[in-house]
């Protein structure tokens, strides 16, 4: 049992982190299975507000360094020492398996300090998407926010008078912390409409979660007939509650957050002993999952993690890998939790917190002077391509003296579409290849069409920007491209731009931006736009785009989405670890194609407003039978979960597109 003083010591709170923990897991090990089941985490926000608040409650310090140096203290032990040993061993497993883990490496050293929150905002993560179950350290995010809660709580807690035990110290502290929690719930229900992963990982939209529970305790001690009429709530009919939200689909988060966090106050206040709730909840093996919740938390997700770079995640598999989970975290809760909470000597609270902050750089100085060595030497599969390595191959010159460096540097320091043209001396055509990062993967398809076709090169792109430019006032995306696509409108219409015979090839990551799993969030004249309004609007952009080509006498083709895998490049590559991870590898062409059918919708709309537009069919060139497949014959065709690589675009896509051209008499054999 735990070191609290037992007039203290609620069992049921750990009963209830156990039902947390066990939430967040299932949801983890198959979505479907408990689709809000990560919600277990805002109660563990609850439950930190109100057992933090709890534990500050009539305790006697000498001044405010006494009564910091004494918080910190306390949590430092509580969460440094496990941390930092399951960032160090997971460091080194993913090492053995991921043939480029720098990124999950670096997330890893950041949880050290409870920033891989702000890491993960910064690189607009979705927390919802598939790759993010591939980084061991993803869910630390958590404990990033209730670390950068305990930066700004104790100072609330001691200044209001609460932590000097004041007359007015409690109604202070309530009513400071209340006008918190109502400025942080606006910002959190209006953050997720516009800035999902800022509402999700940062810690001021997710102050109030904890503040809850902070407000629960308070409200309890000045008012007792509010806890006495939270009593009379049926305990059983709250559970049952909870677990119905955690049904709810992922697209009700703000209403299903909302309502874990009301539920969660409730029954810490209605669990009394005398209902059968509580008796479950304190039943001896349930409490003691909530005594070893917080390592549990940490190794099941290296367990998941680590399972899908390797076997995967099945039926079969699913009572070892809990097994195994449960395992590790008995052994940190029992050689590493306890201990480092429990022995404290006679060492000063300022030495232990300069100990655990010691603790915590070391290990960081440790990961960082071997992180070379561990994203090199340690990878335990055959050579594989990887991602870093497909981005510097190729960069030579074309035939046309262009090379795709310069294009590429010129798409990130300058405006100037010039730099991106390869003119083929008395040449009377060009072909401009024009889009997002899509349109620079197919590079190879460009050069070859443009060879066999007799005809200059222009390619242009921007990562995660569509093209035509849409006059949007916000696509939260990592990069913005829209002042080099007002260039190029400006240079495409120009006298140097669009000639006669000219073909503009526009390719993009469609899905992307236009499906109904897009997450991509729009704002718009303060109206928060759908997928199907965004397509709407590129629609009307790009028919304009065909007529003014139309009065050049010029063309315009349309790439047809390309598949959208779900599994990261380097797992589908065949492995002695992952013989039945690859499951996921492998997709019917009907599932793109019914999941795509909105984008072919208005994709034809298009192609029926003018003769001078033509939609090539990506999907069927790269997908000719009916499984779409990362490989072909041996030969991968992806250099990552969408982008085809050079290979594929000179061997596969080129020639398929010369074909269409010729067929519909754009070039000639």
């Amino acid at each position: 049992m735990p070191t609290t003083p037992s007039s203290k010591y609620r069992p049921e709170i750990d009963g209830l982190r156990a039902f947390a923990v066990v939430a967040v897991i299932i949801n983890h090990f198959n979505k479907d299975l408990l689709p809000s089941g990560y919600l277990g985490v805002d109660i563990f926000f609850v439950i930190s507000g109100y057992v933090i608040t709890s534990s500050l409650a009539g305790r006697e310090s000498k001044n405010f360094l006494d009564f910091l140096s004494g918080f910190y203290e306390r949590r430092i032990k509580r969460l440094v020492p496990a941390l930092v040993v399951f960032v160090l061993i997971t460091s080194v497993l993913i090492s053995l398996f991921n043939p480029e883990p720098g990124v999950a490496l670096g997330l890893g050293w950041r949880s050290l300090f409870g920033i891989s929150n702000i890491s993960l905002y910064r690189g607009s993560t979705d927390y919802f998407a598939e790759s993010t179950e591939l980084n061991p350290f993803t869910h630390t995010w958590s404990l990033g926010v209730e670390e950068q809660f305990y930066l700004l709580f104790p100072f609330l807690i001691w200044f209001s008078g609460f932590g000097q035990q004041t007359a007015k110290g409690a109604r202070n502290l309530f009513f400071w912390v209340g006008a918190m929690t109502i400025a942080s719930l606006l910002g959190f229900i209006y953050l997720y409409q516009v800035n999902q992963p800022a509402a999700y990982f940062l810690m001021p939209p997710r102050f109030w979660e904890m503040a809850a529970g902070c407000l629960l305790f308070i409200g309890f001690q000045k008012r007792a007939k509010i806890e006495q009429a939270l009593e009379q709530v049926p305990p059983l009919l709250v559970v049952a509650a909870m677990v119905g939200v955690m049904y709810l689909p992922v697209a009700a988060a703000v209403p299903a957050t909302i309502g874990i966090v009301v539920l969660s106050a409730v029954l810490i206040a209605c669990l009394k002993r005398e209902t059968v709730a509580y008796k479950f909840f304190t039943l001896e093996k349930v409490v003691y999952i909530g005594l070893i919740s917080y390592s549990l938390y940490l190794w099941h997700w290296t367990v998941l993690s680590i399972s899908r770079w390797t076997i995967g995640i099945h039926w079969w598999s699913a009572p070892v890998q809990a097994g195994l989970m449960l395992l590790l975290a008995i052994a940190s809760y029992r050689w590493v939790e306890r201990p480092a909470r429990q022995k404290s000597g006679n060492l000063s609270r300022w030495k232990t917190m300069l100990i655990g902050t010691g603790f915590a750089s070391a290990s960081f100085g440790a990961i960082f002077s071997i992180i070379k060595p561990l994203t090199g030497t340690l990878y335990q599969g055959d050579k594989v391509i990887t991602q870093g390595e497909y981005r510097s191959m190729n960069a030579g010159a074309t035939n046309y003296g262009l090379t795709k460096e310069k294009c590429f540097e010129a798409l990130f320091s300058s405006t100037d579409p010039n730099k991106c043209r390869a003119n083929k001396g008395s040449s009377e055509r060009t072909l401009y290849f024009v889009g997002d990062s899509h349109s620079l993967s197919i590079w190879k398809t460009a050069e070859k069409v443009a060879q066999e076709a007799r005809s200059s090169l222009f390619v242009y792109g921007y990562s995660s920007t569509p093209f035509p430019v849409l006059d949007y006032t916000r696509l939260s995306t990592k990069y913005d491209g829209r002042e080099q696509f007002k260039s190029l409108h400006k240079f495409l219409r120009s006298d140097d731009g669009i000639r006669e015979g000219d073909i503009v090839f526009v390719t993009l990551i469609l899905p992307g931006y236009f499906s109904s799993k897009s997450q991509i969030t729009i704002e718009k004249a303060r109206k928060v736009l759908t997928p199907q309004d965004f397509l709407e609007m590129w629609v009307q952009e790009v028919i304009d785009l065909s007529s003014f080509l139309k009065s050049r006498n010029a063309s315009l083709v349309l790439f047809a989405p390309s598949p959208i895998f779900k599994n990261r490049f380097e797992q589908c590559t065949k492995q002695w670890f992952n013989v039945f991870s690859r499951a996921k590898c492998e997709h019917p062409k009907s599932a793109f194609m019914a999941e795509y059918a909105n984008i072919f919708e208005a994709l034809g709309r298009i192609e029926n407003t003018s003769n001078n537009v033509y939609v090539f069919n990506l999907l069927e060139a790269v997908c000719p039978g009916k499984i779409c497949s990362y490989d072909r014959y041996g030969f991968p065709l992806y250099r990552d979960e969408h982008h085809i690589n050079d290979y594929a675009a000179r061997e596969v896509v080129a020639p398929r597109l010369l074909e269409f051209l010729s067929s519909k008499g754009l070039v000639q054999n």
